[in-house]
């Protein structure tokens, strides 16, 4: 808890009241959501958690505003919900960058049965000043024993708020949370929170509020305040398949591979049909993998025993690498996500071969012979939808080393609310906006290439798709049978990719072999070695999360 030793009152920060800096245009989707088919608790506005039940409150009223003194930092503005349903109560305010369109929410909540003895929600005894300049005050909500804030409150007075503004929740009916996304780093640090354990089992849910602190705090350390807990293990706010389908349908991107793509995606049918084989460690012969994986061992972990190749005839080894657009189709896979409050909608592309690696050095392009090469290739995307209302809400591209979550605000679309994924040549990673995205730690134009650009080679995944897993539905979904083989979609390969290196490094200009001798040391995986990939289910994103 903050005490009065955390105020403070900044001489480096430029402040502003309302109305000095414009207000961002909200940011609202390009097409009408559609009426979802009828279901449960399912964008019916409302989710109950247990014995609170919680809203989604996406319109504010600005407070104040606050500008680093760097110049080219970005500032924040610090907004109160406003609309909130009658019977509830606020939690916390909301805050983001200055530069964004108002995209947001904060959660506000209600006990689902007044308990007068042990209540859900309690008003707070009084407030910490957390800091304070001539124009805006950030406030901490000081709990009774027993409960948590949620979140901070902002004024631009230094009077103290009332205790009716805001409520505490009751300890059990909350989690810890961390910060993420720094907003604002100056005297002043602003965080945008998230439960710390996430993922398909987590039953943290975000609140949608800030944390704020003069002290150093780094990403993913926990906060003082608090985020809810799902008690509800039934998840009714999830989709049902109708529900499930109909998402699909509204907002499936469009997946667009290079011009000058080689190795396209294909259906696992197709892969199996023509030709993919399954060995054994140990064992010389091959066994020849039926249409729908059957032969495939099920279950267990990847333990190196078993391996997927392709054909051994030459000739229709390079047919299957070269995959089989007009069979490609996305395997999608449906969770919760913090807490059942959203729905992840995992969508899984399958390639039969990944390309090798072009290194890009200043102006000049190198393709390497096997660099970077494996078979069987796995990538996907994921769409984040709100289960309030429906309204996809982001997309989390799966960029090489390292993906993103990227705001619905910032999609590219192409078709009333479907999105564009570009797919990296070659190498198949997802990315949400076209042109060339450099793999490494180098500014100078130094790097593994990803290109990415529109073409004629594309996947529609709204019509091409298949639900393979929704675990929280039960027997509804019947995962298919090469889901549960849980070892290498490819042999392990091995190759000299440093001689390979060294010889470009020869060629190159003094000034810049020390860049390219530090990207031999800092990738040793992607240029030296690849290893059989490994299946959807085998990923750590299965059931926990992706990086949010």
């Amino acid at each position: 808890m903050f005490g009065c030793d955390c105020f403070h009152w900044n001489t480096r920060l430029d402040y502003h009241k309302h109305g000095e800096i414009p207000n961002p245009e909200p940011f609202s989707l390009p097409a009408a959501l559609p009426e979802w088919p009828k279901g449960e608790g399912f964008a019916t506005g409302r989710i109950n958690l247990g014995e609170l039940e919680v809203a989604q409150v996406t319109k504010f009223e600005k407070v104040w505003n606050c500008t680093p003194s760097r110049k080219n930092a970005n500032g924040v503005t610090f907004y109160r919900p406003v609309e909130i349903p009658d019977g509830f109560f606020c939690l916390g305010y909301y805050c983001q960058p200055c530069d964004s369109p108002l995209r947001g929410f904060v959660l506000v909540a209600r006990e689902v049965e007044e308990s007068p003895d042990c209540p859900a929600l309690m008003r707070p005894l009084n407030y910490s000043l957390v800091w304070s300049s001539e124009c805006g005050f950030i406030w901490l909500p000081y709990a009774p024993t027993g409960y948590r804030a949620m979140g901070l409150l902002v004024t631009d007075t230094p009077v103290e708020p009332s205790i009716d503004d805001i409520r505490c929740v009751r300890s059990d009916l909350t989690e810890n949370c961390e910060a993420c996304c720094m907003m604002l780093d100056d005297d002043l640090s602003v965080w945008e929170t998230r439960p710390c354990r996430r993922g398909m089992l987590g039953r943290g849910v975000c609140v949608g509020t800030f944390f704020s602190c003069t002290y150093g705090i780094d990403e993913d350390d926990v906060v003082t305040t608090a985020c809810l807990k799902n008690r509800d293990r039934t998840l009714h706010a999830m989709p049902n398949l109708m529900q499930i389908h109909a998402l699909i349908q509204h907002y499936g991107p469009t997946v667009y591979f290079h011009p000058h793509e080689i190795y396209m995606p294909s259906s696992v049918q197709w892969f199996f049909d023509n030709g993919a084989l399954l060995y054994e460690n140990g064992k010389i012969d091959a066994k020849r993998i039926d249409s729908k994986g059957s032969v495939l061992p099920k279950g267990g972990f990847n333990d190196g025993k078993y391996w997927i190749d392709l054909p051994k005839d030459n000739e229709k080894r390079d047919y299957v690498k070269r995959g089989n657009l007009e069979s490609a189709e996305l395997y999608v896979h449906v969770k919760p996500a913090s807490g059942g409050t959203f729905t992840d909608i995992a969508m899984w592309i399958f390639c039969p071969f990944n390309g090798p690696a072009t290194l890009k050095v200043g102006l000049a392009n190198f393709t390497l012979n096997k660099v970077g090469e494996h078979v069987g290739d796995w990538e996907h995307f994921t769409l984040r939808v709100s289960n309030f209302t429906g309204e996809l809400w982001s997309i989390y591209y799966s960029e090489h080393s390292g993906g993103k979550w990227v705001d619905a605000s910032s999609l590219e679309y192409i078709n009333a609310n479907k999105a564009i994924v570009y797919s990296a040549k070659d190498g198949h990673a997802s990315y949400a906006k076209a042109g060339n995205h450099l793999l490494g730690p180098f500014k100078s134009g130094v790097g593994v290439r990803n290109d990415v650009a529109k073409s004629k080679y594309f996947v529609d995944s709204s019509t091409n798709y298949k639900i393979v897993a929704a675990e929280y539905l039960g027997d509804s979904v019947e995962e298919p049978c090469w889901l549960q083989y849980m070892r290498e979609w490819g042999p392990t390969l091995t190759y000299d990719g440093r001689s390979e290196l060294e010889k470009i490094i020869n060629h190159l200009p003094i000034f810049v072999r020390f860049s390219m001798e530090n990207l031999l040391d800092l990738f040793p995986t992607e240029l030296y070695g690849e290893a059989g990939p490994t299946g959807p289910k085998e990923k750590d994103n299965w059931f926990g999360d992706e990086r949010w």
